[in-house]
């Protein structure tokens, strides 16, 4: 197999090699593995087919991502090769038009792409939906996560202070992988709910603002019925000043609720599917157009037609409709939930993983 890629000579000590890659801007200050020539065919060996054929164009650079340069990116990220047809999913994701990559990736808000991982995959590869899955620890989740970020900085040209825009950026911007804990779910994993087949290994990609962490600890309905109780705790940490989703429903804002185990069961053995708990949130989750109009992000505000801006006491959804709230489990022992905000201006995206 012939390789396409740039060559560059460096001495073989760990320090030059370090300094090449940060000179020529191609980290993101974290040390990386070497790309050599036989770690990057070792890669390339887990995904057949012409490495060389673009998987599509990437923004804002539009330049062409092949299997050859998501390959290298995941070489210096730390992936086995076994994780690369979940890197190269999670890129397919990525340059869908409706994700807006180019846009959420580049934006002051310093939204991050998060990988979120089902089937059978996740167990084999050890990709991580239990204890502290959305942070260290586990390096597939950390490794795959940091291989996307790689390539949007690399390939996409997102250099901070140059074409990534953010204002403070977030962490996620690193690496933020993770599976759902299927196992602990009491209701069908989440590419299910989408349609894919039980037996797939789906990647689903969305570009998130934030993580807020809920706790309810209590359990023990004082003022609301257990799982109720999570609910509502939900709903009202969503409804506070400067949510940017408030803004955004007309462009399609989306959110992501996240449950532990925990509060999973609670809520399930309440009553509520999915479904039910999408409903609950969009029908609860609303604010009045008196705290929104002239405050926070009203400057750049994209309302639906139906939205009725001159009724000061009309309430309006964090999201334009139920569906485009996501409900999963992950995470293990201990009452913590959360609900990440979505991006205003992309849609998640979700790939079967092939190769495997």
């Amino acid at each position: 197999m012939q390789l396409n890629s740039k060559r560059w000579t460096v001495s073989d000590q760990y320090l030059s090699i370090q300094d090449l890659c940060w000179e020529k801007g191609w980290t993101d200050g974290l040390p990386v593995v070497p790309p050599t020539e036989s770690s990057v065919l070792d890669m390339l060996s887990a995904m057949p087919g012409d490495h060389s054929v673009p998987l599509g164009r990437i923004e804002p650079s539009n330049s062409l991502v092949t299997l050859e340069k998501l390959a290298v990116n995941a070489v210096m990220a730390g992936c086995l090769p076994e994780y690369f047809p979940v890197v190269v999913a999670s890129m397919k994701a990525a340059l869908d038009q409706d994700f807006n990559l180019g846009g959420h990736a580049a934006t002051t808000g310093g939204a991050a792409q998060v990988i979120i991982v089902n089937g059978t995959i996740a167990g084999r590869l050890g990709i991580s939906g239990d204890a502290g899955c959305f942070g260290p620890g586990y390096r597939a989740n950390a490794t795959i996560g940091r291989a996307l970020r790689l390539a949007v900085r690399n390939i996409g040209d997102l250099i901070p202070g140059v074409m990534d825009k953010a204002t403070q950026s977030t962490p996620g911007r690193y690496s933020f992988c993770f599976a759902e804990n299927e196992e602990q779910s009491p209701w069908e994993p989440h590419h299910v709910t989408l349609g894919f087949p039980e037996q797939a290994s789906v990647v689903t990609l969305a570009g998130v603002r934030g993580v807020h962490n809920t706790i309810f600890t209590s359990g023990s309905g004082i003022k609301w019925e257990p799982g109720l109780e999570v609910l509502h705790g939900f709903v009202s940490n969503m409804k506070a000043g400067g949510i940017s989703n408030y803004y955004q429903t007309g462009s399609g804002a989306q959110l992501i609720i996240v449950l532990c185990p925990e509060h999973a069961v609670e809520v399930s053995n309440a009553g509520f599917t999915k479904q039910d708990i999408q409903e609950y949130i969009f029908k609860e989750a609303r604010m009045p157009i008196s705290e929104l109009v002239g405050n926070t992000h009203y400057g750049n505000h994209n309302w639906p037609d139906w939205v009725d801006e001159d009724d000061p006491d009309y309430l309006l959804p964090i999201v334009r409709s139920q569906e485009d709230i996501a409900v999963l489990v992950a995470g293990g022992e201990g009452r913590h939930s959360s609900w990440m905000a979505g991006w205003g201006v992309t849609r998640m995206k979700s790939e079967e993983i092939t190769g495997i």
